[in-house]
């Protein structure tokens, strides 16, 4: 696991030059618009109900002793609530939205890498592929809910919330990777598939989602760079993954 994670970090390695040579900013210039549109958004949103959710958790504390330090954690939970939640619901949206400019993207990179394979692929429209990515990112979206919830109670546990701000950052770099790979695992395999696969090739996606999230930390630039980057790397990985013989599921 831990080597398939190194190895799907390395995949980010050459992307600009990848991206230079087969002409693929063209495709991101929508998307990094809808990156940048939906992370204003959502950091408004964030600012607005940090405050609001504070106030909520203060009032678990029913003691006068000590009820302005607890006020104070509080307002910084709540804050940090709303930012992870924020970060989840701007992965799906941004990638939902995006999976029409995606899957051209994808498909250059294998012809790349592999040739013409276009008569092995799955044919589909725009539309079909926005509601592939929509559904995808609603499943994941949930999931990753049920999952972040029992992490973020954690956090008011000393020593063990150490460990749950790791595990949360995993968990949020798996999901990630999923939506950067599918935009490459909806030409080949079905929905049912693609879960499948991706479930197999854990350490993969974990490795291109935590550059995903790292980018996230940059100001304003990594929002906007973070999609075309983390595709393209997910796309290297994932053609490589599926012209491998024992991935090529699709080949019936």
């Amino acid at each position: 696991m831990i080597q398939n994670i190194i190895l799907g970090i390395k995949e980010y390695a050459g992307v600009f030059k990848l991206m230079s040579d087969l002409k693929l900013w063209k495709y991101f210039i929508i998307p990094m618009l809808i990156s940048f549109c939906t992370a204003i958004l959502i950091g408004v949103e964030a600012y607005v109900l940090s405050d609001n959710v504070g106030v909520h958790i203060s009032k678990v504390w029913i003691w006068d002793w000590g009820k302005e330090v607890f006020s104070s954690i509080s307002n910084f939970i709540g804050g940090l609530i709303v930012l992870i939640i924020g970060l989840i619901l701007y992965k799906h949206i941004i990638m939902a939205l995006s999976a029409p400019f995606m899957s051209p993207v994808s498909e250059k990179i294998e012809k790349h890498f592999y040739g013409d394979v276009s008569h092995l692929h799955r044919k589909t429209s725009n539309t079909e592929q926005l509601l592939r990515g929509i559904r995808i990112n609603i499943r994941n979206l949930f999931k990753e809910l049920i999952i972040t919830v029992p992490i973020l109670v954690l956090k008011f546990i000393p020593v063990v919330n150490i460990f749950s701000t790791i595990l949360l950052f995993i968990v949020q770099a798996y999901y990630a990777g999923f939506g950067n790979m599918d935009y490459t695992l909806e030409r080949h395999l079905n929905y049912k598939e693609s879960v499948q696969f991706v479930s197999r090739n854990k350490g993969y996606v974990i490795g291109n989602g935590i550059v995903f999230m790292l980018f996230l930390l940059i100001p304003i630039v990594g929002i906007i760079i973070v999609l075309p980057l983390s595709v393209t790397a997910a796309s290297k990985k994932t053609v490589q993954l599926m012209h491998e013989k024992n991935n090529l599921v699709y080949e019936r």
